[in-house]
């Protein structure tokens, strides 16, 4: 009868540190999850000052991106140099043959022909710079 309480025993442990970790965890992924939802509302917020900004000044609405777009510019984001379509491709993970590199490279010519992308030379692609802002020449 002690052996059967002392496999019960041992169970208990191993169960309540596996609890103990689960607790852990989920503590964890609450404060991301709680990250995530702020930086969430943040950007909703940015988005309706934007369309509001843009409707005072008279511009039309931009349209929003198709399917597959946002990711593109996402891996362009996290590139510290210029993309390639085959490099987009591998970061996407969508294959890297003829007809997956020519589709990339049709999207990427779109998005710099709404100008969220820059293509500083033939076949690579950047996110667009920031102009330099002129100098201060205002007398103090």
């Amino acid at each position: 009868m002690r052996h059967l309480l002392d496999k019960i025993e041992t169970r208990q442990r191993l169960v309540s540190e596996t609890a103990e970790q689960l607790r852990e965890q989920i503590a964890l992924l609450s404060e991301q999850l709680a990250a995530a939802e702020h930086t969430l509302e943040r950007l909703e917020i940015t988005r309706a000052t934007v369309l509001e900004l843009a409707d005072e000044d008279g511009l039309p609405p931009p349209e929003p991106l198709p399917p597959g777009y946002h990711e593109i510019l996402a891996a362009i984001e996290q590139a510290r140099e210029g993309l390639r379509a085959k490099d987009v491709c591998e970061a996407l993970g969508t294959g890297t043959e003829p007809r997956h590199t020519e589709g990339t490279r049709a999207k990427l010519k779109r998005l710099v022909n709404r100008g969220l992308l820059t293509e500083p030379e033939p076949g690579l692609f950047t996110l667009p710079r920031p102009a330099p802002s002129a100098p201060d020449t205002t007398p103090t």
